[in-house]
Order: structure tokens, then C-alpha cells, then sequence
């Protein structure tokens, strides 16, 4: 079942409040930064609803607060693919898939970026498979969408700001409907 505009917006009522496991920000105000984030670079409104949606995971599978402390890799970049695959496009779709790898790759080429990752990030990046190899992170980079699932990861790991002023959620819902407008008619 394709997850609709409205149900996202539900989704975010119901659960947006919840903690962005362990960081001083709620899920909605880590999908607001992000989105803001990628707004502001100028992205397509395809990467901006990328950014904006790309822990919706988090919210159709809840795993209570912090599930990294627990040992538990939530598979969040999957999770809502399912419900968003017959109603955006892989350039949407690509990016959240491909974030949580993004930060595996981004960790094997740029020596400064791991010491940027957060407590979480660094617990959840040995969840998720650790550091890419050389060879890992060249096959990863020639992947399509790889260039937008970095450029989104990097997004995420700026978007944990207490109090950062951002638009108000219609604005990025309105993001995502244009997106899946121009889907439905490509």
C-alpha cells in the first residue's frame, strides 16, 4: 500500500515528537532541518524530499528511543521504501536508500568526517557494517544516486540543532507532492 501526502503528514503528527535518537532534537525536527539543509543548497525538490523523508523509516517502525544503545540496527533506510516506491521516483527513493552507506563511504574518504558523527552515528555506523574498504567505497561511488545519498548524509549529520529555525512542515509536504506529481506524470 503507497503511503499518501496525508499519511506522511499523520505519521509526522503521530510520531514526529518522538527523540531523534539521542540527539537534542525530535524527528520532525530532524526532517525539517534536513530538508531545510538541502533547500538551501539549492537541491531539486526530488533531493529535498529525499532529505526530508529519509528517516520516515524511523517513524513506520518504532524501536522506542535510542535503539543503537541496544544493539539494534532499525534498518530504517528500507523500511519505508515499500510504501513510497508507487508514488516517488528513484531519485527520491535512491538517496534514502543509499544514505546510511553514504556514511559508511563518506567515513573511508574523507579522514575528517568520522570525528564529525555524533555518539549515535558512531554506535549506528557499527550496526550498519562499519567503515567501508577502499574497494567498498569506489563501488559504492559509481552507484547511481550515490553523488545525492552523500550530499543527503551529509545534510543529516548538520540536521541535529537545537532550537535551528526551519519552514513549517507544509512547506516540505509541498515539496514532496510536487515530486510525486511530477512522477505520476513521467
Amino acid at each position: 500500500m503507497a503511503l499518501s501526502l496525508d499519511d506522511i503528514r499523520v505519521l509526522f503528527e503521530r510520531h514526529g515528537s518522538l527523540a531523534y535518537s539521542g540527539e537534542p532534537v525530535t524527528q520532525l525536527e530532524h526532517a525539517l532541518q534536513s530538508g531545510a539543509l538541502a533547500e538551501a543548497e539549492g537541491a531539486s525538490d526530488e533531493l529535498v524530499a529525499a532529505a526530508f523523508l529519509h528517516d520516515l523509516g524511523h517513524l513506520l517502525n518504532l524501536q522506542g528511543e535510542t535503539p543503537t544503545e541496544r544493539g539494534v540496527d532499525d534498518l530504517h533506510q528500507y523500511f519505508a521504501l515499500p510504501f513510497l516506491r508507487p508514488v516517488l521516483s528513484d531519485a527520491v527513493l535512491e538517496p534514502i536508500r543509499l544514505h546510511v552507506d553514504a556514511k559508511r563511504c563518506l567515513c573511508a574518504i574523507d579522514a575528517t568526517y568520522f570525528g564529525q558523527l555524533s555518539a549515535d552515528s558512531v554506535r549506528s555506523l557499527q550496526l550498519q557494517g562499519g567503515i567501508f574498504s577502499e574497494e567498498e567505497a569506489q563501488a559504492f561511488m559509481q552507484k547511481p544516486y550515490a553523488e545525492d545519498a552523500m550530499r543527503l548524509r551529509r545534510w543529516d549529520d548538520r540536521a541535529k540543532e537545537k532550537g535551528r529555525a526551519t519552514p513549517e512542515i507544509d512547506r516540505y509536504l509541498a515539496v514532496v507532492e510536487r515530486a510525486m506529481r511530477a512522477h505520476a506524470t513521467a
